[in-house]
Protein backbone atom coordinates (compact mmCIF):
# COMPACT_ATOMS: atom_id res chain seq x y z
CA UNK A 1 0.00 0.00 0.00
CA UNK A 2 1.52 2.95 -1.07
CA UNK A 3 0.64 6.20 1.35
CA UNK A 4 1.89 9.69 1.19
CA UNK A 5 1.64 12.27 3.51
CA UNK A 6 1.16 16.08 2.59
CA UNK A 7 -0.56 19.11 3.51
CA UNK A 8 -3.72 21.62 2.74
CA UNK A 9 -3.36 24.97 2.96
CA UNK A 10 -5.85 26.19 5.05
CA UNK A 11 -3.73 26.39 7.55
CA UNK A 12 -2.21 29.66 5.74
CA UNK A 13 -5.23 31.62 5.29
CA UNK A 14 -4.76 35.08 5.41
CA UNK A 15 -1.41 34.49 7.90
CA UNK A 16 0.90 33.02 4.88
CA UNK A 17 -0.39 34.63 1.75
CA UNK A 18 2.72 35.08 -0.47
CA UNK A 19 3.95 31.76 -1.82
CA UNK A 20 7.61 32.28 -0.73
CA UNK A 21 6.00 32.08 2.88
CA UNK A 22 3.41 29.01 3.14
CA UNK A 23 5.84 26.98 0.44
CA UNK A 24 9.00 27.51 2.83
CA UNK A 25 6.56 26.52 5.77
CA UNK A 26 5.31 23.39 3.97
CA UNK A 27 8.95 22.23 2.21
CA UNK A 28 11.47 23.55 4.72
CA UNK A 29 10.05 23.66 8.09
CA UNK A 30 7.61 20.54 7.91
CA UNK A 31 9.66 18.39 5.46
CA UNK A 32 5.99 17.83 3.60
CA UNK A 33 6.57 17.18 -0.08
CA UNK A 34 2.96 17.13 -1.60
CA UNK A 35 0.61 19.85 -0.76
CA UNK A 36 -3.75 20.71 -1.75
CA UNK A 37 -3.46 24.46 -2.72
CA UNK A 38 -6.51 25.89 -1.52
CA UNK A 39 -8.07 28.80 -3.80
CA UNK A 40 -8.46 31.29 -0.82
CA UNK A 41 -4.14 31.61 -1.48
CA UNK A 42 -4.72 32.05 -5.19
CA UNK A 43 -8.44 32.37 -6.41
CA UNK A 44 -8.23 32.64 -10.61
CA UNK A 45 -11.18 35.61 -10.03
CA UNK A 46 -7.92 37.57 -9.30
CA UNK A 47 -6.99 38.13 -12.82
CA UNK A 48 -4.25 37.32 -15.68
CA UNK A 49 -1.66 39.19 -14.52
CA UNK A 50 -1.95 38.28 -10.38
CA UNK A 51 -1.92 34.39 -11.12
CA UNK A 52 0.38 34.13 -14.00
CA UNK A 53 2.86 35.97 -12.01
CA UNK A 54 1.63 33.33 -8.86
CA UNK A 55 2.27 30.67 -10.75
CA UNK A 56 5.79 31.41 -12.10
CA UNK A 57 6.51 31.86 -8.31
CA UNK A 58 5.00 28.76 -7.19
CA UNK A 59 6.70 26.55 -10.17
CA UNK A 60 10.34 27.80 -8.80
CA UNK A 61 9.81 27.44 -5.51
CA UNK A 62 8.31 23.97 -5.88
CA UNK A 63 11.58 22.86 -7.24
CA UNK A 64 13.48 24.79 -4.51
CA UNK A 65 11.84 22.95 -1.94
CA UNK A 66 11.12 19.76 -3.37
CA UNK A 67 7.26 20.12 -3.25
CA UNK A 68 4.90 19.25 -5.59
CA UNK A 69 1.35 20.43 -5.87
CA UNK A 70 -0.66 17.41 -6.19
CA UNK A 71 -4.28 18.96 -6.34
CA UNK A 72 -6.15 22.28 -5.81
CA UNK A 73 -9.71 22.80 -3.48
CA UNK A 74 -11.90 25.46 -2.67
CA UNK A 75 -11.26 26.66 0.69
CA UNK A 76 -12.96 28.80 3.01
CA UNK A 77 -14.03 32.17 1.03
CA UNK A 78 -14.95 29.71 -1.66
CA UNK A 79 -17.32 27.57 0.63
CA UNK A 80 -20.25 28.82 -1.14
CA UNK A 81 -23.37 27.45 -3.03
CA UNK A 82 -21.61 27.27 -6.87
CA UNK A 83 -23.38 24.91 -8.87
CA UNK A 84 -26.31 24.41 -6.47
CA UNK A 85 -26.76 28.46 -6.19
CA UNK A 86 -30.65 28.77 -7.09
CA UNK A 87 -29.75 31.74 -9.12
CA UNK A 88 -28.90 30.31 -12.22
CA UNK A 89 -26.78 33.35 -13.47
CA UNK A 90 -24.87 32.85 -10.06
CA UNK A 91 -24.36 28.80 -10.78
CA UNK A 92 -23.66 29.78 -14.28
CA UNK A 93 -20.79 31.82 -13.15
CA UNK A 94 -19.00 29.36 -10.90
CA UNK A 95 -18.99 26.63 -13.57
CA UNK A 96 -16.71 29.52 -16.14
CA UNK A 97 -14.92 30.09 -12.28
CA UNK A 98 -14.41 26.03 -11.96
CA UNK A 99 -13.03 26.06 -15.29
CA UNK A 100 -10.56 28.90 -14.61
CA UNK A 101 -9.59 27.38 -11.24
CA UNK A 102 -8.70 23.91 -13.54
CA UNK A 103 -6.86 26.16 -15.97
CA UNK A 104 -4.83 27.24 -12.64
CA UNK A 105 -4.23 24.28 -11.63
CA UNK A 106 -3.03 22.44 -14.15
CA UNK A 107 -0.23 25.34 -14.43
CA UNK A 108 1.30 24.58 -11.26
CA UNK A 109 1.05 20.79 -12.19
CA UNK A 110 -2.06 19.50 -10.03
CA UNK A 111 -3.52 16.24 -11.57
CA UNK A 112 -7.08 16.86 -10.35
CA UNK A 113 -9.19 19.22 -8.47
CA UNK A 114 -11.45 19.17 -5.04
CA UNK A 115 -14.19 20.82 -4.26
CA UNK A 116 -17.40 20.44 -1.52
CA UNK A 117 -19.80 18.84 -3.68
CA UNK A 118 -22.36 22.46 -3.41
CA UNK A 119 -24.68 24.17 -0.85
CA UNK A 120 -28.14 23.89 -1.09
CA UNK A 121 -29.89 27.15 0.37
CA UNK A 122 -32.58 26.59 2.95
CA UNK A 123 -35.50 27.18 0.99
CA UNK A 124 -34.52 24.65 -2.01
CA UNK A 125 -33.87 21.64 0.71
CA UNK A 126 -37.17 22.00 2.01
CA UNK A 127 -39.03 22.23 -1.54
CA UNK A 128 -38.92 18.18 -2.48
CA UNK A 129 -39.25 19.55 -6.28
CA UNK A 130 -36.02 22.36 -5.99
CA UNK A 131 -34.33 19.59 -3.75
CA UNK A 132 -34.42 17.49 -6.84
CA UNK A 133 -33.99 19.95 -9.77
CA UNK A 134 -30.56 21.34 -7.57
CA UNK A 135 -28.85 18.29 -7.29
CA UNK A 136 -29.53 17.44 -11.27
CA UNK A 137 -27.93 20.46 -12.05
CA UNK A 138 -25.26 20.13 -9.78
CA UNK A 139 -24.60 16.61 -11.06
CA UNK A 140 -24.51 17.86 -14.29
CA UNK A 141 -22.50 20.60 -13.87
CA UNK A 142 -19.61 18.00 -11.79
CA UNK A 143 -20.10 15.91 -15.34
CA UNK A 144 -19.68 18.91 -17.42
CA UNK A 145 -16.29 20.23 -15.89
CA UNK A 146 -14.80 16.58 -15.20
CA UNK A 147 -14.80 16.95 -19.66
CA UNK A 148 -13.12 20.31 -19.50
CA UNK A 149 -10.58 18.78 -16.29
CA UNK A 150 -10.24 15.72 -19.32
CA UNK A 151 -9.46 17.93 -22.19
CA UNK A 152 -6.53 19.95 -19.68
CA UNK A 153 -5.24 16.81 -18.69
CA UNK A 154 -6.16 16.39 -15.22
CA UNK A 155 -6.51 12.47 -14.34
CA UNK A 156 -9.46 12.70 -12.04
CA UNK A 157 -11.63 14.91 -9.73
CA UNK A 158 -12.72 14.93 -6.62
CA UNK A 159 -15.66 15.80 -4.06
CA UNK A 160 -15.99 15.74 -0.15
CA UNK A 161 -18.79 14.76 1.31
CA UNK A 162 -20.14 16.90 4.60
CA UNK A 163 -21.54 17.39 7.68
CA UNK A 164 -25.25 18.63 6.88
CA UNK A 165 -27.79 17.88 4.20
CA UNK A 166 -27.45 21.27 2.44
CA UNK A 167 -23.99 20.43 1.99
CA UNK A 168 -24.74 16.97 0.52
CA UNK A 169 -23.06 13.45 1.76
CA UNK A 170 -23.97 13.79 5.56
CA UNK A 171 -24.16 10.35 6.25
CA UNK A 172 -22.37 7.37 4.80
CA UNK A 173 -25.94 6.30 2.56
CA UNK A 174 -26.28 9.90 1.45
CA UNK A 175 -22.18 9.85 0.27
CA UNK A 176 -22.93 6.63 -2.05
CA UNK A 177 -26.08 7.62 -2.83
CA UNK A 178 -24.62 11.32 -4.90
CA UNK A 179 -20.60 9.01 -5.79
CA UNK A 180 -22.86 7.45 -7.51
CA UNK A 181 -24.78 9.71 -9.29
CA UNK A 182 -21.67 10.81 -10.51
CA UNK A 183 -20.32 7.57 -12.56
CA UNK A 184 -19.86 7.63 -16.15
CA UNK A 185 -18.05 11.33 -16.07
CA UNK A 186 -15.67 11.70 -19.04
CA UNK A 187 -13.00 11.64 -16.18
CA UNK A 188 -13.15 9.82 -12.92
CA UNK A 189 -14.98 11.70 -10.21
CA UNK A 190 -13.47 10.35 -6.77
CA UNK A 191 -13.65 11.15 -2.76
CA UNK A 192 -12.25 13.62 -0.93
CA UNK A 193 -13.22 11.90 2.16
CA UNK A 194 -12.52 14.12 5.58
CA UNK A 195 -11.66 11.87 8.81
CA UNK A 196 -14.02 14.43 10.82
CA UNK A 197 -16.69 14.62 8.62
CA UNK A 198 -20.57 13.46 9.18
CA UNK A 199 -24.02 14.38 10.84
CA UNK A 200 -23.46 14.30 14.35
CA UNK A 201 -27.54 14.13 14.37
CA UNK A 202 -27.40 10.92 12.62
CA UNK A 203 -28.69 7.69 14.49
CA UNK A 204 -26.57 5.67 12.64
CA UNK A 205 -23.42 5.54 15.04
CA UNK A 206 -21.08 4.96 11.72
CA UNK A 207 -21.87 8.66 10.47
CA UNK A 208 -19.73 9.62 13.21
CA UNK A 209 -16.95 7.07 12.64
CA UNK A 210 -14.20 7.86 10.75
CA UNK A 211 -13.42 4.12 10.11
CA UNK A 212 -16.52 3.53 9.03
CA UNK A 213 -16.06 6.12 6.66
CA UNK A 214 -12.04 4.44 5.60
CA UNK A 215 -13.93 1.25 5.20
CA UNK A 216 -17.05 2.01 2.97
CA UNK A 217 -14.78 4.83 1.00
CA UNK A 218 -10.74 3.57 1.18
CA UNK A 219 -10.83 2.04 -2.55
CA UNK A 220 -12.71 5.66 -3.95
CA UNK A 221 -10.77 7.79 -1.73
CA UNK A 222 -7.75 8.98 -3.10
CA UNK A 223 -7.31 11.47 -0.68
CA UNK A 224 -7.82 11.94 2.55
CA UNK A 225 -8.31 15.19 4.92
CA UNK A 226 -6.90 14.46 8.25
CA UNK A 227 -7.66 16.12 11.91
CA UNK A 228 -8.01 15.19 15.16
CA UNK A 229 -11.86 14.51 15.81
CA UNK A 230 -13.06 14.81 19.49
CA UNK A 231 -16.34 13.39 20.67
CA UNK A 232 -17.62 16.49 21.20
CA UNK A 233 -18.13 17.06 17.36
CA UNK A 234 -15.00 19.33 17.40
CA UNK A 235 -12.15 19.11 15.39
CA UNK A 236 -8.23 19.96 16.43
CA UNK A 237 -4.37 19.36 15.65
CA UNK A 238 -2.69 16.31 16.34
CA UNK A 239 -1.33 17.43 19.68
CA UNK A 240 -0.49 15.17 22.85
CA UNK A 241 -3.83 16.69 24.70
CA UNK A 242 -6.35 16.49 21.60
CA UNK A 243 -4.68 13.06 20.72
CA UNK A 244 -5.27 11.39 24.50
CA UNK A 245 -9.52 12.08 23.58
CA UNK A 246 -9.54 12.15 19.72
CA UNK A 247 -10.80 9.25 17.44
CA UNK A 248 -8.60 9.18 14.80
CA UNK A 249 -5.14 7.36 15.79
CA UNK A 250 -2.66 6.87 12.96
CA UNK A 251 -1.80 3.33 13.12
CA UNK A 252 -6.02 2.24 13.40
CA UNK A 253 -6.11 4.43 9.80
CA UNK A 254 -3.33 3.04 8.05
CA UNK A 255 -4.77 -0.84 9.26
CA UNK A 256 -7.84 0.50 8.03
CA UNK A 257 -6.95 1.47 4.90
CA UNK A 258 -5.20 -1.67 4.17
CA UNK A 259 -7.99 -4.18 5.11
CA UNK A 260 -10.09 -2.17 2.92
CA UNK A 261 -8.14 -2.70 -0.06
CA UNK A 262 -6.86 1.10 -0.26
CA UNK A 263 -4.01 0.34 -2.46
CA UNK A 264 -2.72 4.47 -3.02
CA UNK A 265 -3.68 7.18 -1.24
CA UNK A 266 -2.50 10.93 -0.18
CA UNK A 267 -3.28 12.17 3.48
CA UNK A 268 -3.11 15.46 3.98
CA UNK A 269 -3.71 17.37 7.05
CA UNK A 270 -6.50 19.53 7.09
CA UNK A 271 -6.11 21.42 10.30
CA UNK A 272 -7.46 24.87 10.70
CA UNK A 273 -6.61 27.53 13.47
CA UNK A 274 -8.83 29.99 15.67
CA UNK A 275 -8.15 33.59 15.52
CA UNK A 276 -7.76 33.45 18.93
CA UNK A 277 -4.54 33.23 21.18
CA UNK A 278 -2.27 31.34 21.75
CA UNK A 279 -3.58 29.45 18.61
CA UNK A 280 -2.78 32.10 16.36
CA UNK A 281 0.39 32.54 18.12
CA UNK A 282 1.50 28.76 18.06
CA UNK A 283 0.08 27.20 14.56
CA UNK A 284 3.81 26.57 13.17
CA UNK A 285 4.95 24.74 16.33
CA UNK A 286 1.32 22.86 16.54
CA UNK A 287 1.69 22.18 12.81
CA UNK A 288 5.48 20.61 13.26
CA UNK A 289 3.68 18.62 16.02
CA UNK A 290 1.18 17.36 13.74
CA UNK A 291 3.26 16.16 10.98
CA UNK A 292 6.01 14.71 13.87
CA UNK A 293 2.96 12.67 15.28
CA UNK A 294 1.93 10.96 11.85
CA UNK A 295 5.49 10.77 10.38
CA UNK A 296 5.95 7.57 12.42
CA UNK A 297 3.18 5.87 10.26
CA UNK A 298 3.93 7.48 6.38
CA UNK A 299 7.41 8.22 5.73
CA UNK A 300 7.27 9.19 2.36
Amino acid sequence: MNLRLGINTGFALNRFPLPEEWMKIVGEDLGLRYVQLTADLINPALGDDIINDHVKRIKALCLKYNVKIDSIMTGAFTRVNHFSHPDPKVSSYWLNWFKKFIDLGVAVGATNMSSHFGVMSHHDLRNPERKQKVLRQTVDAWKEIAVYAQQKGMKYLTWEPMSVKREYGETIKEAKRIHNMLEGSAIPIKICLDVEHGDVSSSNPDDTNPYAWLREFAVHAPLIHLKQSLESGGQATFLPEYNAKGKVEPQKVVETLQQAGCTKALLLLELSFKEREPFDSRILDDLKESVRYWREYISD
